[in-house]
């Protein structure tokens, strides 16, 4: 019985080697499909008939007689490579990188004793028996370059925005390079210290701008492309992520900045390094969704960019005043979560608990929120009716309007909930 098996195997082995060689030889090449169907027919009466189950693999270029659609598996990579490709071209045109210059002092070594300072008749008494050593002075000064950030072109004439940490110092000079390698002078016309965010101006004319999008529309999980001057150094530097978190708040330090806080911004893991500051971050349609502004120090892929909705105020109010009016309410005020309700033993656990500090009061004299009735101690819940809290803080909140629009907050004050009118002013300049 095993050996009528083993016979019958091989029979069946021969046969169907010997088939394949004809037809391999003498018959034109069938479709797959033709082949797959006449060998399952061929082994069947053996065997028996069975489902079976085939994998296609396609190769990048079609086999004569095989007319089924070819897929290849690398097309998704290819697409979205391609994409990235297509919004850095489109984006890097406008992008510029911005060098800071100071006059800073010449220091040399100068001879100096002890006894230089006394009247000639008593240094005479002295004389060589004390040795004269060096001390730094000061011989006149020179422009050297201080620093360096980044920016993009937002109209053809010459308006560039940038952050207001890299363009703040109305002691410094600034200057830009373009993309295609020419330099200008330039001036900072307007800042915005609540957004950090600067507007420069150079002379030129016809210059690329890139395409403001809408940073409200963005969601978590998306891709990030960053530009910039990263380190001060490498002009034009890319670097790709995903959009990491919404609505941050975030105090953000610097040489000569002192400390500030913004609210309302996005985190992305696309490197953001020195130097890129107000750079534009993209999104794949090659849009600026944000400004990258600030890097968390001692943390990896940590970055944070201010949302372009929020500058979009600034750059229409430049163009037709030459100035950045914000709007002012004129509070200081604790941003309330769960944890700080439960610290502070509070009624709430939203709002903003309006409270001084050392940089000053509650409210700030002669200030609309002064005029309004607003007094330290009162939480802001609402503002025209939508809750203030981490998504929606009071700074955002205000942003969103012009100056001379009136709002209503929501005030608990105590037991009591005030609904108070208040019209919102222009904020002072600070340097």
């Amino acid at each position: 019985m095993k050996n009528q098996k083993n016979n019958k195997f091989l029979w069946v082995s021969a046969v169907f080697a010997a088939v394949f060689l004809i037809v391999a030889t003498f018959a034109p090449v069938p479709a797959q499909a033709d082949v797959l169907d006449f060998l399952r027919g061929l082994v069947a009466p053996f065997f028996g008939a069975h489902t079976t189950t085939t994998l296609s693999l396609s190769s990048s270029s079609p086999r004569v007689g095989m007319d089924q659609p070819q897929v290849s598996l690398y097309k998704p990579v290819i697409d979205y490579e391609r994409a990235v490709v297509a919004a850095v071209k489109k984006a890097s045109p406008a992008v510029v990188s911005i060098t800071v210059s100071k006059n800073v002092p010449i220091l040399e070594n100068c001879p100096s004793s002890p006894f230089s300072n006394l009247p000639p008749e008593f240094q005479q008494f002295f004389g060589d028996q004390f040795p004269q050593f060096s001390v730094p002075c000061e011989k006149g000064s020179k422009l050297q370059e201080v620093g360096g950030g980044s920016g993009f072109i937002i109209s053809s004439d010459g308006l560039i925005l940038t952050n207001k940490h890299v363009a703040g110092d109305s002691s410094a000079s600034y200057t830009v390079f373009t993309n295609d390698g020419k330099k200008y002078d330039a001036k900072v016309l307007a800042k915005d210290p609540l957004q950090d965010l600067a507007v420069i101006k150079i002379s030129a004319s016809g210059l690329p701008t890139v395409e403001l999008g809408d940073s409200d529309a963005v969601e978590l999980g998306q891709t990030a492309i960053a530009i910039g001057n990263a380190l001060g150094e490498f002009r034009n530097t890319v670097s790709v992520g995903v959009i990491s978190g919404l609505s941050r708040s975030v105090t953000a330090s610097g040489p000569g900045v002192g400390q500030e806080t913004i609210e309302g911004v996005i985190q992305t893991d696309a490197a953001i390094n020195p130097g890129n500051s107000g750079g534009p971050l993209l999104n794949l349609r090659g849009e600026v969704i944000a400004i990258n502004t600030a890097i968390a120090v001692g943390a990896q892929n940590i970055g944070f960019a201010i949302p372009i909705n929020g500058a979009k105020r600034d750059i229409n109010s430049v163009k037709k005043t030459g100035d950045i009016e914000t709007p002012f309410l004129g509070v200081r005020y604790l941003a309330i979560t769960s944890d700080i309700a439960k610290k502070q033993k509070l009624p709430v656990d939203y709002g903003a608990l309006v409270r001084g500090s050392d940089d000053g009061p509650a409210v700030t004299p002669s200030s609309p929120a002064e005029a309004a009735g607003i007094v330290a101690e009162d939480i802001i819940l609402e503002l025209n009716g939508k809750k203030i809290n981490k998504d929606y803080p009071l700074g955002t909140a205000i942003s969103r309007f012009s100056v001379g629009e009136s709002v209503t907050l929501k005030i608990k004050r105590g037991e009591k909930e005030l609904n108070l009118k208040v019209v919102l002013a222009k904020r002072p300049k600070v340097e």
